[in-house]
């Protein structure tokens, strides 16, 4: 059995690093926390440590924070202070003094948190930033690799292409997203028809508990093992490193992406769309991206429908299935190109086919843009008239950016019983929804009717997609949903509002892992999963 607990001769320090910070911090808070510090120096070496009068900190905040919607609530507290660990002995210490001392703490890796709740917070918090744990070893021989959470998905694409080009990951497009929020929460992409999530592929991890103990498969158990893959970040413990299962794809694979205006005709290939993207064969995914707003002021833009697909083969046999299959959309040669899996993988997240894969490494530029996302999952197809009033919000000249996401399931999806994992949303659906807006204007009156707008198109499409409950995807987190406490300390009546529409009847276990864990709910936000004593 192995279990790493803190071995405190192993990672002692120079007391005077970390305590030229307690001045700084006394000065920069009413809130007396020097004692922290102190723990950190009995424990820890040469942590970084950054706090709001370090020249650094404001740069640090924001540059892994992609939503600057953020920014403009003044009254959300900022941390007190910014850790970021290099090895697993600081991210003990840090456990171990922020609960000895009475400090919540945030955990982040890449920043794509769509409500923030991995760097704000309304009561006094510390930030743990992974993003200097981001090794990443791939083992070709048994077709695995280890990852640590702070690398970003392009990363881990970019060290599996450089073993092997018939190798690949089922995770996501977007190649500045974190790991170990990915993997939290289940994580979707393109391969997920024939692969399954990025969660499902999961073979082992390594994690830091409430009392600062490391833990693997083994030594954590089955139950909290379950847990961490698709439980949603911040509620079990900190997730250092997860060993994966690579899959193999063909050396050629066919991506392709064909633009329509939102037409009469084109209504009705979306409407027919819903009735053949999940009966695909798994080789071949066809998702649809909706597209409205008003980005240029004065200029009017008319909705567009983009269909976007990944298979794996070539083109003609693509050309033959869909002229069988879904002959509507019209897909020609023109519309597709063969590449490796990797390229697909910038063609999907917006690079030119061919562009330097060093691009995957590439840190996220300073983001401009506020957003909010909300989700959802339909069982049955949706009404051409009900489809029509998407369209007419589509219209609307009061957003700069809407767009809508729909991403077939089926394939794998239907095969993985709902309770192998807490991602519960498996053969009862026929697609995933996810809402965008996103604007540039930074003031209060620029996100209340961006989010309004949302909002009401959220309220509309309630009679058309699944309820009791009405299913949502926990990597698109929406305070939206349910009744939420400031101190992440939410009942269990309170936060099954939610929590049944992120994990379904995985909710009840996932409580109960909660409560055998960390019955103290150290590891908390405002949609964690809380013990039993909270109820």
């Amino acid at each position: 059995m192995k279990v790493f607990p803190l071995n405190p001769l192993l990672t002692f320090t120079n007391f005077i690093i970390v305590s030229s910070f307690l001045v700084q911090w006394t000065a920069a808070s009413s809130y007396k926390h020097e004692d922290f510090l102190q723990c950190l120096s009995i424990y820890s070496r040469d942590i970084p440590i950054y706090t709001p009068i370090n020249s650094s900190y404001s740069s640090l905040l924001t540059s892994y924070a992609q939503n600057t919607r953020f920014s403009t609530q003044h009254k959300t507290l900022k941390p007190l202070v910014i850790i970021k660990p290099s090895h697993i002995s600081h991210i003990q210490a840090i456990v171990i003094c922020s609960k000895s001392h009475g400090l919540q703490i945030r955990i982040r890796s890449g920043g794509h948190d769509t409500e923030g709740l991995s760097y704000i917070s309304d009561v006094p918090f510390i930030v743990i930033d992974l993003i200097n744990l981001k090794s990443i070893e791939v083992d070709t021989k048994n077709n695995t690799a280890w990852v640590q959470s702070g690398a970003t998905i392009g990363e881990l694409y970019y060290k599996i292409a450089e073993k092997s080009r018939t190798l690949a990951f089922p995770a996501g497009v977007c190649p500045t997203v974190g790991i170990g929020g990915h993997f939290s929460g289940g994580g979707y992409g393109w391969l997920m028809r024939k692969y399954g999530l990025a969660a499902d592929n999961v073979m082992d991890a390594y994690l830091v508990d409430d009392d600062g103990r490391v833990f693997d498969r083994e030594t954590m158990g089955e139950d909290l093992f379950w847990a961490i893959r698709g439980g949603g970040g911040g509620s079990f413990g900190i997730v250092v490193g997860w060993k994966v299962k690579l899959v193999r794809v063909p050396p050629i694979v066919t991506t392709c992406r064909l633009e329509k205006s939102l037409d009469k005709n084109t209504k009705k290939i979306v409407y027919q769309w819903q009735y053949v993207a999940n009966k695909m064969e798994d080789t071949l995914l066809i998702g649809i991206n909706l597209t409205g707003g008003n980005p240029t002021q004065g200029v009017k833009r008319n909705p567009t429908a983009s269909f976007f697909s990944l298979f794996l083969g070539k083109t003609n046999k693509l050309i033959t299935i869909m002229n069988t299959t879904f002959p509507e959309l019209g897909l020609t040669k023109s519309n597709c190109e063969e590449t490796s899996w990797i390229q697909s993988t910038l063609i999907s997240a917006g690079f030119t086919n061919g562009e330097a894969l060093e691009v995957l490494l590439a840190k996220p530029p300073i983001k401009t843009i506020s957003y909010k996302i909300k989700s959802d999952y339909v069982k049955q197809p949706i009404s051409q008239q009900a489809l029509k009033g998407i369209w007419e919000r589509l219209k609307s000249q009061v957003t700069e950016t809407s767009q809508l996401f729909l991403f077939p399931y089926g394939g794998k999806m239907s095969k993985i019983s709902s309770s192998k994992i807490p991602f519960s949303h498996r053969a009862e659906f026929l697609y995933k929804i996810s809402y965008t807006v996103g604007w540039t204007e930074q003031s209060i009156v620029a996100n209340e009717r961006h989010l309004n707008w949302i909002r009401e198109l959220y309220d509309y499409m309630t009679p058309f997609v699944s309820n009791s409950p009405r299913a949502a995807y926990i990597n698109y987190r929406d305070l939206d949903i349910g009744t939420n406490n400031k101190y992440g300390n939410t009942s269990y009546k309170q936060a099954s509002i939610w929590g049944l529409k992120y994990f379904g009847n995985n909710f009840k276990r996932l409580v109960q892992v909660k409560t055998k864990v960390d019955p103290s709910n150290f590891f908390r936000h405002e949609q964690s999963i809380p013990p039993l004593s909270l109820s």
